[in-house]
């Protein structure tokens, strides 16, 4: 069985995760959730504006080995987002995926975390519509789909787009 691993800090899009964890759990993925918070509860955000329900994290970034997991999914939330891209552990869990091609799948605002650590430069992606800016001075190519396949980076816009970017996740690990 493949594992797939969610890295969230707090303030997530509760969608980004909930949905796209269910949806990959009922195609037979196992799934964990790992955090940079200092604590393993994490709080999920609605809309960025309403506080959503609280998770329990299984492990902290800090204590994840990558090689025990088969794709990286990263949930945006603005909050969220922000703090991943600043988080060297984050970076080296980001990196460590995708150095070993591993599927990297990004969301929302989190395409925010390949900017920071320059995995976004040459790729082909889109994200949340207002950081088409951020990821075209970062070298990266920015097009609106629900969607965007670049080698092993999955990317998407949207909560509106999780069955395409789920899809899209088990076409990967096919």
């Amino acid at each position: 069985m493949k594992t797939i691993a969610f890295l969230l800090h707090n303030n997530f899009e509760q969608a980004e995760y909930e949905d796209v964890n269910n949806q990959l759990k009922d195609k037979g993925y196992k799934t964990l959730l790992i955090t940079t918070n200092e604590d393993k509860e994490v709080q999920a955000m609605q809309q960025d504006v309403n506080k959503g329900d609280t998770f329990t994290a299984d492990i902290f970034a800090k204590d994840a080995n990558v090689s025990d997991y088969d794709a990286l999914v990263l949930p945006g939330g603005t909050v969220n987002a922000d703090t991943i891209r600043g988080n060297k552990e984050a970076h080296d869990i980001i990196n460590a995926i995708n150095d070993a091609g591993k599927p990297l799948a990004v969301i929302c605002h989190a395409p925010w975390a390949l900017i920071n650590t320059g995995i976004a430069k040459g790729k082909t992606l889109t994200a949340y519509h207002t950081l088409q800016t951020d990821l075209e001075n970062a070298g990266a190519t920015y097009v609106d789909k629900t969607v965007q396949v670049d080698g092993n980076l999955i990317t998407s816009r949207n909560p509106d787009d999780i069955s395409n970017f789920v899809d899209a996740i088990d076409k990967a690990l096919s």
